[in-house]
């Protein structure tokens, strides 16, 4: 269980239980978790690297992700590009990601 200052508290329970394991680590604790969220991201490109990126920095909990790609998803991207899956083919790469997070 967390020992927090619940006057310091900024996240809700759902969030707190989401982020635990960070918030237990001596190098992240509340403070880094803070940071995480309220920093930013850009993602240039959203393909075989970009598409698994944006899923961990997401569940990292960065506070905002932008994202540059003018691609759309084809079949030959799902094998490398886990973001993505059969029911995303022919659509915007950016409109995929920011719908699934």
């Amino acid at each position: 269980m967390l020992n927090f200052k619940t006057e310091l508290a900024t996240y809700s329970l759902e969030e707190y239980t989401r982020y635990s394991k960070h918030l237990i680590l001596p190098e992240i604790q509340l403070e880094g978790q803070e940071r995480l969220k309220k920093s930013k991201i850009l993602c240039v490109g959203a393909g075989g690297l970009g598409s698994p990126a944006i899923i961990y920095l997401a569940a990292l909990g960065i506070g905002s992700i932008g994202i540059i790609d003018d691609d759309i998803i084809d079949v030959s991207n799902l094998q490398r590009q886990i973001l993505y899956t059969v029911n995303d083919i022919g659509l915007s790469k950016v409109d995929i990601a920011k719908k699934k997070y």
